[in-house]
């Protein structure tokens, strides 16, 4: 049976150019170039490598804007084999919660017109929100067995339906196996994101994604999405303020010249200072 998998990809600012409005505390978006999160096409690089080991049928879905449809055209240049784009003004300024909430249906959705999902890639977490709540959140919604922070994935056997893959923790690697319908959260340690081929990015040019609105999910719950299902308060942001720091260039002609001069510097200024001599 040839597993499908799903990998939730999001569009997010370039992190070199993000700017916080300061009267409502969101992200500027207007004028800011996005890029598809890179945490998210290490989930998509593992399903495309499952695919090549395996078999599977990859679902690439996003919840965003209509321009986020060039993330996912980015996807199937990759090898993606299919993309939803969950895109309606309702969705706007979700937070974790309410982005879970949409995607845990959104799977369901694809798991009913698709066929049945056995395996959820996200990313560890998203260069702007930079929670790494919106994973465990979909598995906690759709009661599906959850590996985070995964930076291996050791064995597939698709008979059996169980999946073993190598945690990074803190503290060292943990090896888990359970069983699918499984959702796993990519860490970068994961894999190499590869380069799209030409055959692909030319697939990617003609593709259109599917395109689901609030109107095509008669179960939602509007108090559930967007601002209104957003309880996260963001009560103040700003810029930490620059310090001068004081600093002076030495030189020398050997590494052990200039290591001595380091070293009578800071007898001089920072040691009796710091220690009170």
């Amino acid at each position: 049976m040839m597993l499908h998998i799903v990998v939730c990809v999001k569009q997010v600012p370039d992190s070199r150019e993000i700017r916080i409005d300061p009267k409502t505390n969101t992200l500027i978006r207007d004028g800011v170039p996005a890029i598809a999160n890179f945490y998210d096409l290490h989930g998509l690089e593992e399903a495309l490598r499952i695919k090549e080991t395996v078999g599977a049928k990859i679902t690439v879905v996003c919840m965003g804007p209509p321009p986020a449809e060039k993330s996912l055209k980015q996807c199937i240049s990759l090898g993606a084999d299919g993309a939803v784009l969950v895109t309606d003004r309702g969705f706007a300024g979700a937070d974790t919660l309410a982005t879970s909430y949409v995607l845990g249906l959104t799977i369901q959705k694809v798991s009913a017109v698709f066929g049945p999902v056995d395996i959820v890639f996200c990313g560890k977490q998203t260069l702007d929100g930079d929670t790494g709540q919106v994973g465990p959140g979909i598995a906690c919604r759709l009661d599906l067995e959850q590996l985070t922070y995964v930076s291996k994935v050791e064995h597939i056997d698709v008979d059996k339906r169980r999946i073993t893959v190598q945690r990074l923790l803190e503290d060292g690697v943990e090896v888990v196996q359970t069983k699918m319908p499984v959702l796993i959260t990519a860490l970068k340690e994961l894999n190499k994101v590869r380069r799209a081929p030409l055959p692909g990015m030319i697939r990617a040019a003609q593709f259109k994604p599917v395109i689901w609105t609030t109107q095509d999910f008669p179960e939602l719950d509007r108090s559930k999405i967007g601002l209104k299902g957003s309880p996260t308060i963001v009560a103040k942001t700003w810029v930490p303020a620059s310090k001068q720091v004081n600093t002076a260039f030495l030189e020398g002609d050997t590494p052990e010249a200039v290591a001595g001069a380091a070293l009578e510097k800071l007898w001089e200024t920072e040691l009796p200072t710091r220690f009170g001599w």
